[in-house]
């Protein structure tokens, strides 16, 4: 499966963005989607991520502002609220395709959110 995310861009703190993600059709079961984000020289870092019966999960730095959600067609959302600056990164959309019986990690390209202060 390949995923296409779009929806990054550059806002002022306390602002909002909703980014996008979209996995193609494909003929094994995608469960779980989500998002991770990176900063450069950073290790990768999981935002959240839902699963395929819709709960959600969070990281701690963004309860409260960020909100996930997906619908019948593997597209996954990510809403962004009350951004800080310290939430420019690169986001990564992520699923799991169960394929006969394994668990894939598939990545999505990444897009870019700029927090300016």
């Amino acid at each position: 499966v390949q995923l296409q995310a779009s929806g990054g861009g550059s806002v002022q703190a306390g602002g909002s963005l909703t980014l996008s993600c979209t996995a193609s059709e494909s003929e094994f079961r995608i469960s779980d989607m989500g998002w991770y984000r990176q900063i450069p020289g950073k290790q990768r870092e999981r935002v959240a991520t839902i699963s395929s019966s819709g709960t959600p999960d969070y990281e701690t730095s963004v309860k409260g502002r960020f909100a996930i959600s997906r619908d019948n067609t593997n597209t996954v959302y990510l809403q962004m609220n009350n951004l800080k600056p310290d939430d420019t990164a690169v986001y990564m959309c992520i699923a799991l395709e169960i394929v006969e019986g394994t668990t894939r990690v598939r990545w999505g390209q990444g897009t870019l959110v700029t927090v300016s202060s």
